[in-house]
C-alpha cells in the first residue's frame, strides 16, 4: 500500500490507463478535425468521435444521435437549463428543482430568476429525498423545466429519475438530471425514465478532464434548445467548437468499460463503504451517516463526526485524501449548504467528511483509514470540552453559557 491514500472519487477520478491507451495516437497520428469533410485525417477523426457518441449513447439507452459534446458537465447543465429556459420562455417562465442540486446547476437558476424566471425549490428531508407529491403539486401551467440530479455529489443520495419522469411526462413538462456522478455508476435508461436532457461528464468516470456530454432528447417529445455558445454551428447547433476529438475518444473508451464494470464494480465498491463504515462506528460514537442509508451512490460515504471539526480532522488525517462539504465550494469555510438544507445543525455540518471511493482503492487502504480516522477523532475529542460534557450526562441544549 502507497501514501498518501486517495478517497476523493466523487471530486474525480484518476484517468484509467485502458483510457489514456486509446487516447494517444489522437495526439500525433489521427490529429485531424472532426469537421474537416474533405481528406482522410478528418474522416478518421470523425468517425471515431461518431463511434464514442454511440457509447456514450448506449450506456443510457438511447442513439448516438442524441449525445451533445461539451467541456463538461457545468457547461452541460448551462445549456440543458439556460436553453430551455430562451427557447421556451414565451410558453412560460417557470422551473422545477432542490436546493441541494450541484452549484452548475443552482446558480444558472439564480441568473434566470434576476431574469425574471421563477425557480421553485423543492424541499427535501432528512436523507436529502424529494416529495413526489410535492413535486405534482408545484408544476402550473407556466411550468417548463423539472431540473432533479441522478445522484448528490455530497452525500450520494439517488433520486427517484422513473417516478419524476412518470410525473414529469404526465404533464407535458422537460426532464432534466444532472447525471455527473451516477453516470457509469448506476444504471441509467433516458427511455424508461422518460429523461429529456442528461448532464454528463469523463472524469468522474475515470475519463479525462475537460469533456463533457448533453444527452437531447430528438424524438416524443423533439427538445428544442437555443444555443449559448455561437460559432460554426457544431453539434446540431447547440454547441459550436472545434470537437476536442482527443477527449472524446478517451470519454468513450471510459463508458464502454463503465459498461462492462458498472454492476461488479457497484457490488464492490458497497461492500468497501459498509467495511469502512462498520469499522468506524465499532470504534467510535456519535457518528451521524449524511445522505439516504441505501439510496445512495455505490462509491460514496458521508459522515459528520460529533464534536470534531472537519477541518482539523482533514489535517490529522494528511495522508488520505477526503473532502469536506462540496469540493467545488471548498475553498469557503462555510458549513455545506446540502447538509443545512438535509436540517443537519452548523456543528455536525461543519464536522462532516465525504468519502468517495473507486477502481482503484483498496481493502488495506480501507483498513488503514479507519484507524487513521478513529484515532483522529479521539485525540481532537480528548481536546474538547464538550464531548466531556456530553459523557458526564449533560444535555449541551440546556446548558447557559456565558459571555464575556
Amino acid at each position: 500500500m502507497e501514501l498518501p491514500i486517495y478517497l476523493d472519487y466523487n471530486a474525480t477520478t484518476p484517468t484509467d490507463p485502458r483510457v489514456v491507451e486509446a487516447m494517444l495516437p489522437y495526439f500525433t497520428e489521427i490529429y485531424g478535425n472532426a469537421a474537416s469533410r474533405n481528406h482522410s485525417f478528418g474522416w478518421n477523426a470523425e468517425k471515431a468521435v461518431s463511434s464514442a457518441r454511440d457509447m456514450l449513447g448506449s450506456l443510457i439507452g438511447t442513439s448516438g444521435k442524441e449525445i451533445v459534446f461539451t467541456s463538461g458537465a457545468t457547461e452541460s447543465n448551462n445549456i440543458a437549463i439556460l436553453g430551455v429556459a430562451e427557447f421556451h420562455r414565451d410558453k412560460g417562465r417557470h422551473i422545477i428543482s432542490s436546493p441541494i442540486e450541484h452549484k452548475a446547476v443552482i446558480d444558472p437558476y439564480h441568473y434566470l430568476e434576476q431574469q425574471g424566471y421563477d425557480v421553485t425549490f423543492l424541499d427535501v428531508n432528512q436523507h436529502g429525498c424529494i416529495s413526489l407529491e410535492q413535486l405534482e403539486q408545484a408544476i402550473r401551467p407556466d411550468t417548463i423545466l423539472v431540473s432533479l440530479m441522478g445522484g448528490n455529489n455530497e452525500i450520494g443520495t439517488v433520486n427517484p429519475l422513473e417516478e419524476i419522469g412518470r410525473i414529469t411526462r404526465k404533464h407535458g413538462v422537460l426532464f432534466h438530471t444532472d447525471a455527473t456522478q451516477a453516470y457509469g455508476k448506476i444504471p441509467l435508461d433516458v427511455e424508461r425514465m422518460n429523461i429529456d436532457l442528461l448532464s454528463m461528464s469523463a472524469h468522474k468516470m475515470y475519463g479525462p478532464k475537460g469533456i463533457g456530454a448533453l444527452y437531447v432528447r430528438r424524438k416524443k417529445p423533439r427538445v428544442r434548445l437555443s444555443p449559448i455558445v455561437f460559432g460554426g454551428g457544431h453539434e446540431r447547433g447547440m454547441r459550436s467548437g472545434t470537437l476536442n476529438v482527443t477527449g472524446i475518444v478517451g470519454f468513450g473508451k471510459a463508458a464502454e468499460l463503465c459498461a462492462e464494470e458498472m454492476a461488479s464494480e457497484a457490488e464492490r465498491l458497497i461492500g468497501l463503504r459498509q467495511r469502512l463504515y462498520e469499522k468506524l462506528t465499532v470504534e467510535l460514537d456519535y457518528v451521524f451517516l449524511n445522505g439516504h442509508p441505501t439510496d445512495r451512490l455505490p462509491n460514496n460515504l458521508n459522515l459528520s463526526f460529533g464534536y470534531v471539526e472537519g477541518e482539523s480532522l482533514i489535517m490529522g488525517i494528511g495522508d488520505i485524501a477526503v473532502s469536506s462539504g462540496s469540493a467545488c465550494t471548498s475553498a469557503s469555510l462555510e458549513p455545506s449548504y446540502v447538509l443545512r438544507s438535509l436540517g443537519v445543525g452548523d456543528d455536525l455540518a461543519h464536522s462532516s467528511i465525504r468519502f468517495g471511493f473507486g477502481r482503484f482503492t483498496t481493502v488495506e487502504e480501507i483498513d488503514y483509514t479507519a484507524e487513521q480516522v478513529s484515532s483522529a477523532v479521539k485525540r481532537l475529542r480528548e481536546m474538547s470540552p464538550l464531548y466531556e460534557m456530553v459523557l458526564e450526562g449533560i444535555d449541551l441544549s440546556t446548558v447557559q453559557w456565558a459571555s464575556h
